[in-house]
């Protein structure tokens, strides 16, 4: 079973985990490990759930589940060949409640021998994202934008100024002209997009 869910367009600041979180434990004789990491969209989500799957290829199921900030959020879980309702749902339930987005978490199981049943398979995969989730930690975001920025050797310095200022992060290309890689949080974004057009007089690419 499978659930991809469209919920209303999310607000300016937002829960996520820190970064990479693992945890590991035994429910009679199943061996769980629960994994979780942030992720920007469903892209990278999807390419996470790939890693894991690729990693654990031998595990007896590998069960995802995310939560990413598209417009609006996009949520997804799957119970990978366990009974329905025992290991997806109540993957994606943790995130739900713990209320953190651009995440994505995979539950990898090694069948030890012994049925847990629906409600036992539902606590095990919980707790598995619960506790991956405690691992990585959690924070406060802000959405954040790339602003793509070119710029004539001439214009480089002031441009740089006015990001630095901004106390942005950001990458420079000096190659036959400047290119400067901002992320840059999307409420400020457009300020910051007058600010160099009238520091340049105009003479500044912004994508």
């Amino acid at each position: 079973m499978s659930l991809a869910a469209e919920l209303p367009t999310v607000t300016d600041t937002y829960r996520t985990v820190a970064g990479r979180g693992q945890a590991r434990f035994e429910v009679r004789g199943s061996e769980f490990i629960g994994h979780v990491a942030p992720a920007t969209d469903r892209e990278s989500a999807e390419s996470f759930v790939d890693s894991v799957r690729a990693e654990y290829a031998d595990a007896t199921h590998n069960v995802p589940a995310y939560r990413v900030r598209t417009d609006p959020l996009r949520e997804y879980e799957s119970d990978d060949g366990e009974p329905s309702g025992s290991a997806g749902k109540p993957a994606l339930n943790v995130l739900q409640q713990r209320d953190v987005e651009n995440v994505v978490a995979v539950v990898t199981r090694y069948y030890g021998g012994t049925n847990l049943g629906v409600g036992g398979l539902a606590r095990a995969y919980s707790r598995a994202v619960k506790e991956g989730v405690d691992d990585a930690g959690v924070v406060t975001e802000r959405p954040h934008e790339r602003l793509s920025i070119t710029t004539e050797y001439d214009d480089s310095g002031t441009v740089r100024s006015v990001i630095e200022s901004e106390g942005v992060a950001f990458e420079a290309d000096y190659g036959e002209t400047v290119a400067f890689d901002v992320r840059v949080p999307v409420a400020e974004a457009e300020a910051l997009r007058e600010r160099l057009r009238s520091a340049t007089s105009g003479r500044v690419d912004i994508e």
